[in-house]
């Protein structure tokens, strides 16, 4: 029974990849829109059905009346599922930074040209949120995830579905919105062990930078009476405001983060969160440091960039496939 629903579940998704491709923007339409009556809907037709059998069995014209004005009811019910759904326009937003055990949530901006109503959001197995009303104002909905192991994970398909007007119909999509999260091990607290380049000698201010000329560092706010040359003219262009370039020298050799491979699965949970740990450490000092895993070598660098790719690469550790939702 299991491999049927498996194989079910795979054959659709590979339908739904085909009809809805995957796209950080969406936009509903006859495409991705299905509806079909809801448990209230099946007993509602069960009620039109057994009303026009014993209208025409007694021949009572009152009664096959108010048969058909129910179907008609149920009818027009379809067509306003359908346009409560329709032109609902989804943005996935990028995720906030999570650490293994934390709940996750996925932001996805929502609009629409007209107002629609009671309209839930959910990923397979997970809560459900609802949005009251939806118009051209963009709102952003949280939608919940439990929490997961480190990795990078992907959430499934994103459920739109809305049972107004009556509840008598159940209009849904399943949207793919190309979104992933990157949950990074939990940080441990602990004191760094750090390396330095067997060529120089050991220092306290190894990995610090000083004021200089020798890397682009970023840009800080232009101070009237610095050099024209520094400043960031693009940025200028665009709107940004006058800022200055700012440049950094090393002083002493960088500083090394570095992972034994010969560790229990317990001792490797706990050295990569003391990892984790210690890159933010470095990060928010500002100092420059490089990563030695097995197999793989983070060059020494410094900032938010070095930061994100250090935490990805001890989340993956070792290589391990990508997470999907259930």
């Amino acid at each position: 029974m299991a491999s049927v629903t498996a194989l079910f579940s795979a054959r659709l998704n590979r339908w739904l990849s085909r009809r809805i491709p995957a796209a950080k923007e969406q936009r509903l339409s006859h495409r991705s829109i299905f509806i079909l009556p809801s448990g209230f809907g099946v007993i509602w037709l069960a009620l039109v059905l057994l009303l026009f059998l014993f209208g025409t069995n007694y021949q009572n014209n009152l009664v096959i009346g108010l048969a058909i004005v129910l179907a008609s009811v149920f009818h027009t019910c379809i067509i306003h599922s359908y346009r409560n759904l329709a032109g609902l326009r989804l943005n996935a937003r990028k995720p906030p930074q999570a650490y293994a055990g934390d709940s996750l949530s996925f932001p996805v901006t929502v609009s629409a040209d007209r107002s629609l109503f009671r309209l839930g959001f959910s990923y397979p197995g997970e809560r459900q949120v609802f949005i009251s009303c939806v118009d051209n104002q963009e709102q952003t909905a949280l939608v919940p995830m439990q929490p997961r192991p480190r990795g990078l994970w992907h959430p499934g398909r994103l459920k739109v579905e809305s049972c107004y007007p009556l509840g008598l119909c159940r209009a849904w999509s399943h949207l793919d919105l190309d979104t992933r999260q990157w949950v990074f091990p939990t940080p441990v607290v602990s004191t760094p062990k750090l390396g330095r380049s067997e060529h120089a000698p050991g220092s306290q201010d190894s990995g610090e930078w000083l004021s200089g000329v020798d890397e682009y560092a970023g840009l800080k706010s232009y101070v009237p009476g610095e050099s024209l040359k520094q400043v960031a003219w693009k940025q200028w262009a665009q709107g940004r405001g006058m800022l200055s370039k700012e440049f950094a020298e090393p002083q002493g050799p960088p500083l090394w983060l570095e992972l034994d491979s010969k560790l229990t699965d317990d001792e490797l949970e706990q050295r990569l969160g003391e990892l984790s740990y210690q890159v933010n450490q470095l990060a928010h000092s500002g100092q420059t440091w490089g990563l030695k895993l097995a197999g793989r070598t983070i060059a020494p660098s410094q900032g938010e960039a070095q930061r994100q790719e250090c935490l990805k690469a001890l989340a993956l550790y070792p290589a391990k496939a990508e997470g999907t939702g259930r």
